[in-house]
């Protein structure tokens, strides 16, 4: 069982950066692939970033590419999402999700929420205009 806490969270401004921190315990982490996903209100929750066991292979949806990036540090247990030139309509709740290893061992990456076998609680961006 593993379990996933967020942190990093908060309002900026449009143009501005913010860092999210995945902090994982309670499994080997290195055996785990590692997405962001995230829920606007009103909105289904969408993937963002997904990142492979060792860091060596990544994958962004079309609209934060060039801006999000996703790193993973395996002797630390944690994976970030470091986000720049945000913008409003970036404002949601973030979330952590792992998914097992061979989730992203071939060439596809795993972009669905029911890839994914443990999720965190989420953290709140808002980005304002």
């Amino acid at each position: 069982q593993v379990q996933l806490v967020e942190s990093g969270g908060g309002l900026v401004q449009a143009g501005g950066s913010l860092r999210l921190s995945c902090a994982a315990s309670g499994g080997t982490f290195s055996s785990y692939t590692m997405g962001w996903f995230r829920q606007a209100p009103g909105k289904e929750r969408e993937f963002v970033a997904v990142i492979n066991w060792s860091g060596g292979r990544t994958f962004y949806e079309d609209s934060v590419k060039g801006r999000f990036t996703i790193s993973r540090d395996n002797a630390k247990n944690t994976v970030d999402l470091q986000m720049n030139s945000l913008k409003p309509e970036d404002t949601a709740v973030y979330y952590c999700a792992a998914a097992p290893l061979w989730r992203y061992y071939s060439i596809r990456a795993p972009t669905q929420s029911n890839e994914y076998d443990y999720w965190g609680q989420g953290t709140q961006v808002t980005v304002s205009s």
